[in-house]
């Protein structure tokens, strides 16, 4: 989040391959099953983490909504705001506003994205564009803030893509994803590389212990199989780099996330789901579509 993804992975050493051995209480979901990504609206409520160094942020909070909607017949649909106000005895009260819009192809072969920001009740110039995925890499044209377009060679995910791929390797014992993912963020030009690690599956209440996510301790979500992951964004390059920052999150089997952890080095974030609703499934969705 934006959730966006992002987080870093040391404790590989450690972790069960994430299908080795199904968790007591796990569906045993074949690894080839269709992966189909539940239609909801997630409120995360945000509290400060930690913080650490000579800038130290003393309090935060706000919040991030998630709507999600579509299939791989008819594309994805992401709209995402997240407000949040930083304060610290240094820099006083910080305040931010961001909404961003992605529809991405059931292919996962075009993108179409909208960003705006208003920083300390400034507004911030929109960014506005497309993308265009292929075996060779990514082409972006800009139309907002002025028109442009720009090439990244390689392999690239979209948003919704990337998400597929994370489940896909989850289910199928893969502890490590490695992969550019562009999602129109920030100024509109960036592909970052990312780096996810996946831990053991689990079918046990989230969060069991705690108040923590509670509308996910509910219904079909409270046994639905999930993974902790850590995903680490990187600006792009060679060699080793610290991370632009990391997300860890519980990832359910259907796409959504949970235990939301945003780690941006000098001080992070928890997210905790205050509110979940989620879409009636509809047995007839994708159809000849479904992955």
């Amino acid at each position: 989040m934006r959730l966006r993804y992002a987080t870093a992975f040391a404790f590989l050493a450690s972790a069960m391959p994430a299908g080795a051995a199904p968790a007591q209480g796990a569906p045993a979901t074949p690894a080839d099953a269709p992966i189909r990504l539940a239609n909801h609206r997630a409120v995360y409520d945000l509290s400060l983490a930690k913080s650490e160094g000579t800038r130290a942020v003393e309090t935060a909070q706000g919040r991030i909504v998630i709507d999600f909607s579509g299939d791989a017949c008819k594309g994805y649909t992401i709209q995402t705001r997240q407000v949040t106000i930083l304060s610290s005895g240094e820099t006083g009260e910080r305040t931010s506003d961001l909404r961003n819009t992605t529809y991405e192809t059931g292919d996962g072969k075009s993108l179409r994205f909208k960003t705006g920001a208003v920083l300390n009740n400034v507004p911030s110039p929109a960014i506005d564009g497309t993308a265009e995925a292929s075996d060779e890499g990514v082409k972006v044209k800009l139309k907002e803030p002025k028109r442009d377009q720009y090439k990244v060679d390689g392999t690239v995910l979209f948003p919704s893509h990337h998400m597929l791929r994370l489940i896909e390797a989850a289910r199928k014992g893969e502890t490590t994803v490695a992969v550019k993912v562009f999602d129109g963020s920030d100024d509109g030009r960036k592909v970052y590389d990312t780096l996810a690690v996946i831990g053991r599956p689990s079918a046990t209440p989230a969060a069991a212990n705690t108040d923590r996510d509670k509308p996910l301790r509910e219904g079909e979500m409270a046994k639905m199989r999930r993974w902790p992951v850590t995903l680490s964004y990187f600006t792009q390059g060679e060699g080793e780099r610290t991370p632009i920052y990391t997300l860890s999150f519980d990832l359910y089997e259907n796409g959504v996330s949970g235990a939301i952890h945003l780690d941006y080095g000098d001080f992070a974030i928890d997210g905790t789901v205050s509110r979940f609703d989620m879409a009636k499934a509809d047995p007839k969705a994708e159809g000849e579509c479904g992955k």
